[in-house]
């Protein structure tokens, strides 16, 4: 349905227009607010609002349109009053692989991830973790514009009518959006990544089997020399291979032992649910979602989320392990 007159629709049939459209919109609610909870909220309040305002919908645009002006309104309220969310590569170089440097800092709110549609292409590249955490460092409506020319690719005209503003002045903030995540090392072209090949698959299963086992050797040789790691809540971030098994076989000895389960995908990249073995000796307690960006030529980049109560239900992944 491109063109509709809402206020002419039976209840029904308009709540089925709306839902139509709500997975494009949490996608772009996501890039908006960098959390998968958050733009559930998000995309609720604007079904609520387009409920509430269809009698004054005439028809003029479309009513995807119409409802991604009623969203964009959303998350513009909803980031004025809060923090933006970063990832620990946001607060400060990479340090050393010792316990003393881990720390949750207070007052910081992290990128979350969510989970890929399983009936869609994605267009992986505009929801990598690291695009999602680029996207943070911009002003809202730069942000907006942004998401809505590069990654949607609608024309300027479009946007400008949609946040009631100028063409130049779309124009305008779309320059200063670009500067600002290439001066981040983020490209902003939306390009669809490669499904993973049949090697890179290979790749990961390698990886499963070697982290369960605690393999150093085969962890090695999966392991890109320049790979990176995360742990949020944490603000420690590594930055090379050596540092990530010094801290494996170090202070996160306590991961040996593991259980890991695949988890779908999370951000355009491979997700994996991480068991550690219980401290009461029976069965194996949920410890992270792991996000693994893999390259042709090794993993890249692990990201380890170790909010499980909340990130766990969201991927659909049990409580527990009993073995």
């Amino acid at each position: 349905m491109s063109v509709v007159e809402a206020s002419v629709l039976a209840p029904a049939e308009l709540e089925r227009a709306l839902e139509e459209h709500r997975r494009e919109l949490t996608g772009y609610c996501y890039r908006m607010l960098a959390s998968p909870f958050e733009a559930e909220d998000a995309v609720q309040e604007t079904m609520l609002r387009a409920w509430r305002s269809q009698a004054g919908f005439e028809g003029r645009a479309s009513l995807r349109s119409w409802l991604y002006r009623i969203a964009t309104n959303v998350c513009l309220d909803m980031l004025g009053s809060k923090e933006r969310r970063v990832r620990p590569m946001d607060l400060g170089p990479a340090r050393e692989p010792v316990f003393e440097n881990l720390n949750v800092p207070a007052e910081v709110t992290w990128v979350q991830p969510i989970p890929d549609p399983a009936d869609a292409a994605v267009e992986r590249d505009t929801i990598r973790l690291a695009f999602v955490a680029a996207l943070q460092h911009l002003p809202p409506r730069q942000r907006a514009v942004l998401i809505l020319c590069e990654v949607l690719r609608w024309q300027a005209t479009e946007v400008a009518e949609l946040l009631d503003t100028s063409v130049a002045s779309v124009n305008s903030a779309l320059q200063r959006a670009r500067a600002g995540l290439s001066a981040s090392g983020v490209s902003t072209t939306a390009t669809p990544s490669d499904e993973l090949d049949d090697e890179q698959r290979a790749l990961l299963e390698r990886y499963v089997d070697a982290f369960q086992r605690y393999d150093i050797e085969a962890l090695t040789s999966l392991i890109r020399e320049d790979a990176t790691q995360s742990m949020p809540p944490f603000d420690l971030w590594l930055s090379g291979r050596d540092d990530i098994l010094t801290w494996w076989f170090g202070p996160g000895i306590g991961c040996q032992g593991s259980r890991v389960i695949p988890a779908g995908t999370a951000n355009g990249s491979p997700a994996y649910g991480q068991y550690k073995p219980s401290e009461s000796g029976s069965g194996f307690d949920p410890w992270a979602l792991q996000v693994v960006e893999v390259s042709d030529d090794g993993i890249a980049e692990f990201t380890f989320f170790l909010d499980t109560d909340t990130l766990f239900p969201l991927f659909g992944l049990p409580p527990r392990l009993d073995s």
